[in-house]
């Protein structure tokens, strides 16, 4: 049951081996159906029932603190020796056992009780995992890090133990902060909405926590203050930074009737603005759900690692064994130099490197899009994108800006213009064209065929829409509806109609089943980011850019030309882009396809990679693609891509370099050269180098950016 679903939010994960524990614990538990953990975002989806008592029990073993998703919870600050005094005081009891060495022997007794105590203090939480697990044989790294200190104890190297106990806690310190960092993206993204607002009521201005805000609530947002809530405008002017949102630079001005969002901030003026959205709903909360969603998807890559850690732990530990064990017996070596290298064999086999080097990559690059007002909804959308090759586009709303306007109005029969106008904008009253806005608008401004009313309604898909004005029926829609009416067009009336759309514009008869009595024509302003985004993804290689619309062909292959694309695919019915698209994906493999989210959804469907155009505020876009621009900005397009690439080339680095620095330090075991804190150390060093690698995605850019 959905209402038997609790989300929590859980502090103190140090490592993805950490998060399956606990999620097995949890899953354990007598109340509990499933559950299942987000590592990522670190948080913990319940099916059933239990207490948060239970819970922290159940991750007692990595001192997790879990609280409910809504609850205000202050980030805990450790004191700096709470935090790191075991690891201190290990290291300067091995210090002491050290120097205690040089003076009395290396294996003197003060010298291995320094070292005994060091290892204890230090080693106290690997211990307690590490056995428990050894005895449930559960093979992990606190497993494999508690045998072999335990094991180089056993044969008198209390000095290396020593070292390998500090080493991993550093180690481990290391993993806990570098998933943080890669979190940070999306804690920002929590705090840019207040947790308040000034809400007048009853003609009293009061202070409100946002979740007591209620829809129809008027919030007041003055000068410099940040928006808690979704809304409309209802009075004043200014100007609003929607970075947060939308990614755009520039702020956007703001009157009554816009639309505004949660997390943006009010620049000059005082607003006025009614509340639309509850606080779980605003865009911002969507977007945070979304991204944080994303992060416990798993990318191809992801999942090849979890694959191949499952068998690489044990085959280590086996490894481990036989060099401990066969050169004694078969050759005659010494038990302690060979139980010594099964030892070392064992540190650097933890596959801690390897682990942590997809995910911090995707948490890293799926929060910074987010930041910049790209959702990449799962690490899957993320790698895919780097792979696309063709990008299909509409045109209406995605290539153009989606708010056409009429430009000529031409009549050929007994109407006057007046009468045209007032005849169309009756039938486009009802009809859910991107086109209607623009007819009405023009009715408005000329103040005709506002109060007129088209019975018998009909709408033709893809073709137009028909009804009853006044006792007759006419017909509204492309040219083609009317030659497929007529049979064909007048000569007059086609040349006037095709001259219109050699300039770019598309036109729009109105008529009746006998003939066409007048035509508009409408024009839509092309994005300014258009050009520029077309030349980028050429510069990326791209194979192919399309355009797919309904429009005529004269219109789109003049914006085709201004824009720069090369296949330009016109008057398509919805059923004919989604086709067009499986042919492009056919003859490409993998292809992207931009729309709006909403007329597009079959043929974003369809595409290898759905980008929706302008999610801000919009539902239907936020939960149609695969990737959502929250903004209007089509360089966020090859932005994308390229920050897929660019992921998909870290991840490929660190699971190399992970593997290479294994295998570099397996070879030195044969020579008998890897000691045990070298062994560590190397561990450690890829982890962190895994780690600095992956964070050079924080520093990626729009390529304009770049040339400034």
């Amino acid at each position: 049951m959905e209402n038997d679903k609790t989300v929590y939010r859980v502090q103190g994960f140090t490592c993805t081996n950490c998060a399956g524990r606990f999620e097995r614990n949890v899953k354990a538990l007598p109340g509990v159906r499933d559950a299942q953990v987000n590592f990522g975002a670190a948080k913990l989806t319940v099916v059933g029932s239990a207490t948060i008592e239970e819970l922290e029990r159940a991750g007692s073993f990595d001192s997790l603190r879990v609280a409910p998703e809504k609850a205000r919870v202050e980030a805990r600050r450790e004191p700096f020796w709470s935090k790191h005094g075991r690891v201190l005081a290990s290291a300067a009891l091995l210090a002491v056992g050290w120097l205690l060495g040089e003076q009395a022997g290396e294996g003197s007794l003060p010298s291995v009780v320094a070292y005994g105590a060091a290892i204890l203090v230090g080693g106290y939480g690997l211990f307690r995992n590490g056995l428990r697990n050894l005895f449930r044989l559960q093979f992990e790294m606190n497993t494999l890090m508690t045998i072999a200190v335990l094991g180089a104890a056993a044969i008198g190297e209390w000095g290396e133990g020593a070292t390998v106990v500090i080493l991993f806690a550093i180690s481990e310190a290391l993993e806990r902060f570098s998933m943080d960092n890669a979190r940070r993206s999306i804690r920002s993204l929590m705090n840019l909405a207040p947790k308040e607002a000034l809400i007048r009521r009853n003609g009293a201005e009061l202070s409100v926590p946002v979740e007591d805000i209620r829809v129809g609530d008027t919030m007041i947002v003055k000068p410099g203050q940040k928006l808690a809530m979704d809304g409309v405008v209802s009075k004043g002017v200014s100007t609003v930074n929607q970075a947060a949102i939308t990614g755009e630079s520039m702020p956007a001005s703001k009157k009554a009737g816009d639309e505004v969002y949660a997390g943006t901030l009010n620049e000059e003026g005082l607003l006025e603005v009614r509340v639309t959205k509850t606080a779980e709903d605003t865009t911002i909360s969507k977007i945070i759900h979304l991204v944080e969603e994303a992060q416990a998807e798993r990318a191809p890559s992801q999942a090849f690692v979890d694959r191949f850690a499952k068998i690489y732990t044990p085959a280590i530990l086996l490894a481990a064994l036989l060099t401990a064990v066969a050169p004694p017996l078969a050759i005659g070596g010494d038990w302690g130099e060979w139980a010594y290298r099964g030892l070392a064999l064992l540190v650097v086999g933890c596959p801690c490197a390897l682990v942590i080097s997809t995910p911090i990559s995707i948490v890293t690059a799926i929060g910074h899009a987010a930041r910049r007002g790209v959702l990449i909804k799962g690490g899957i959308h993320l790698e895919e994108a780097g792979r696309i090759v063709a990008v299909a586009f509409d045109k209406t709303g995605t290539l153009t800006e989606g708010k056409p306007r009429v430009t000529d109005l031409l009549v050929f029969g007994r109407l006057s213009e007046t009468e045209a106008l007032a005849v169309a904008a009756a039938l486009e009253k009802r009809s859910g064209h991107p086109l209607a806005s623009a007819i009405l608008r023009k009715a408005e401004e000329e103040g005709v065929g506002l109060g007129s009313e088209a019975s018998s309604f009909r709408s033709l898909t893809g073709k137009g829409v028909s009804g009853e004005i006044g006792g007759r029926s006419y017909y509204f829609g492309s040219p083609s509806l009317f030659a497929e009416l007529h049979g064909s067009l007048e000569p007059v009336v086609a040349k006037r109609i095709a001259d219109l759309q050699g300039e770019g514009k598309t036109v729009m008869a109105l008529g009746t089943a006998e003939r066409i009595e007048a035509a508009i024509a409408v024009a839509d302003e092309l994005r300014p980011s258009g050009g520029a985004a077309i030349r980028e993804l050429h510069e990326l290689g791209l194979r192919e850019t399309a355009m797919l619309t309904g429009d005529n062909r004269a219109a789109a292959a003049s914006i085709g030309r201004r824009l720069g694309i090369a296949e330009v695919a016109a008057e398509l019915l919805p059923q004919q882009k989604l086709d067009a698209v499986k042919s492009l994906r056919a003859k490409y493999g993998r292809v992207a396809m931009v729309g709006d989210g909403v007329n597009d959804a079959p043929a974003l469907a369809a595409s290898t990679v759905g980008i929706a155009m302008g999610g801000a505020g919009t539902d239907t876009a936020l939960e149609t693609a695969d990737i959502v621009l929250m903004g209007d900005d089509l360089r966020m397009i090859p932005y994308t891509m390229r920050l897929g690439r660019k992921t998909l080339a870290v991840i490929r680095q660190n699971i190399a370099f992970s593997l290479a620095i294994k295998l570099a330090a397996l070879l030195l075991i044969v020579p008998g050269w890897l000691t045990l804190w070298m062994a560590v150390f190397a561990d450690m060093g890829a982890t962190l180098i895994v780690t600095l690698n992956s964070l050079r995605l924080l520093r990626m850019k729009e390529k304009a950016e770049e040339r400034t």
